[in-house]
């Protein structure tokens, strides 16, 4: 049952030769499919995936990283950032089929408009067009997954009057992104879907977005299910809550996957049961210690931040775990905050309790943002009290659950690879739920002529069929 199911993953990573990276759209698309389409054989068993991927606002290749190490193949990421371009070619080479990297397709999903005249989903489709069918004609027994994890800046609660008239309209329009997708669900018709945001998203201020990619989903023939869940629960470093949200054609799910009579609704665990929860200590520990500002000569990405001489007073006072109330009595004086005290003192109450403090040792990290490297922005102090320091880009990535040779480019820079680590989906996360859909799959593959006679519903044979 759903409850004792166990996820298999993959071992072998093969990430050790580097290769080119172009940054031309068009040009590297159509080489590396050319050459992909002339070296494509039917593969020997080993070597066949369980799953083929297309993963839609892949960033810097969290969700892919998670899909790969799941057993399947990714074809090819999508992503409008030419930034995440390199870290994510050169640290998903594909364990399975013709073992190559994922085409980075940088194009932008929406429609090219008068208002818009930036949306390239036109060019995205045709260059879906030479990779989906394809593989499909190669091994038409593996199934298809698409992962949808749009960026989640559109449904956080940062004030509209923080930001510009420009950043406000683009807001709004990324809050469309999820129904854009669902285009490309309907075209494609992938056997497995899979979305993950933020834990507020079904939240109504945002416009009933997720319900409404839910119920375009349901009308395309897919039993779905959503819940939010936090990833501490599997074998993620980190208290990080999700909304996740899966999809199967319904005459493709087993019976045990469903939480209902109607075919309409998909359990969605809420933990993995043979993933035991990670703390802090055990998953950044290893690293060797290194100062404020200073970059590790041999370890790519093990870099903190530098602090002021009175914030390297001030985290050099905290002890891991507690609050930042220490600042008002440290052997420095009050070291406080002027702004804090304002607000505290008006509020009648502590806030921002968690800046400028150190992580709990022996429990999960809290939420890894975009901002980990900062510790005014957070609890993102390093426990050790010997180390007077943020955590290092590596040590966010570890608590994210990307493994310590998955390299963030460019290496020496500090923001952009934060911004990349704090954007990304887990990969433990998505290598779960991967394994999740594909078992909940039934074995029979249903003919194009059978769903459209049964509208979308699972015919009596494949009821009879499931084991």
């Amino acid at each position: 049952m759903v409850g004792r199911w166990k996820v298999k993953s993959e071992n072998g990573r093969g990430r050790g030769r580097r290769q080119t990276v172009g940054y031309r759209r068009g040009d590297l698309a159509t080489r590396i499919l050319a050459g992909r389409r002339a070296k494509m054989v039917s593969p020997p068993d080993p070597d066949k995936p369980a799953f083929f991927a297309v993963d839609f606002f892949c960033g810097a290749g969290g969700t892919t990283r998670g899909l790969i190490d799941a057993g399947g193949y990714v074809a090819a990421g999508v992503d409008k950032e030419r930034a995440c371009r390199e870290t994510y070619v050169l640290n998903n080479e594909n364990t399975k089929f013709d073992k190559r990297a994922p085409v980075y397709i940088e194009r932008d999903i929406f429609p090219a408009t008068d208002d818009y005249p930036a949306g390239e989903r036109d060019e995205l489709t045709a260059e879906l067009d030479t990779i989906i069918p394809a593989l499909r004609a190669q091994a038409p027994d593996v199934p298809l997954l698409f992962a949808i994890c749009a960026p989640c800046q559109p449904f956080t609660t940062l004030s509209r009057k923080e930001m510009s008239k420009e950043r406000v309209i683009k807001r709004d329009r990324d809050r469309n992104l999820l129904t854009e997708a669902a285009g490309f669900v309907a075209r494609y018709k992938p056997e497995m879907v899979l979305s993950e945001n933020v834990a507020g998203i079904k939240d109504k201020r945002y416009g009933g977005i997720w319900e409404e990619f839910r119920m375009e989903l349901e009308a395309l023939g897919y039993a779905t299910g959503t819940r939010v869940v936090c990833t501490s629960k599997f074998g993620v470093a980190q208290y990080r809550k999700r909304s996740i949200l899966v999809a199967v054609p319904r005459d493709r799910i087993r019976d045990e996957f469903l939480a209902d009579l109607l075919d309409n609704e998909m359990l969605v665990p809420d933990s993995d049961p043979d993933a035991p929860m990670v703390s802090v200590r055990e998953a950044i520990g290893h690293f060797p210690v290194i100062s404020a500002g200073e970059l590790h000569a041999d370890i790519p990405n093990h870099r903190a931040r530098s602090l002021s001489d009175l914030n390297l007073k001030r985290l050099g006072c905290a002890l891991p775990g507690e609050s930042n109330e220490y600042l008002e009595r440290t052997v420095f004086g009050d070291l406080s905050l002027d702004c804090h005290r304002k607000v505290n003192a008006r509020l009648n109450d502590r806030c921002f309790s968690d800046v400028y403090t150190r992580m709990r040792p022996d429990r999960p990290s809290p939420t890894i943002t975009t901002k980990c490297h900062s510790i005014s922005n957070g609890r993102f102090g390093h426990f050790d009290t010997g180390q007077v320091r943020g955590i290092s880009l590596r040590e966010a990535a570890r608590l994210q659950s990307f493994d310590d040779d998955y390299v963030f480019y460019p290496k020496t820079m500090v923001d952009p690879v934060a911004r990349m680590i704090g954007n990304a989906v887990p990969p433990k996360l998505a290598r779960y739920f991967a394994g999740y859909l594909l078992s909940s799959l039934t074995e029979k593959v249903v003919t194009a002529h059978e769903r459209g006679r049964s509208g979308g519903r699972r015919t009596a044979s494949s009821r009879t069929a499931r084991s």
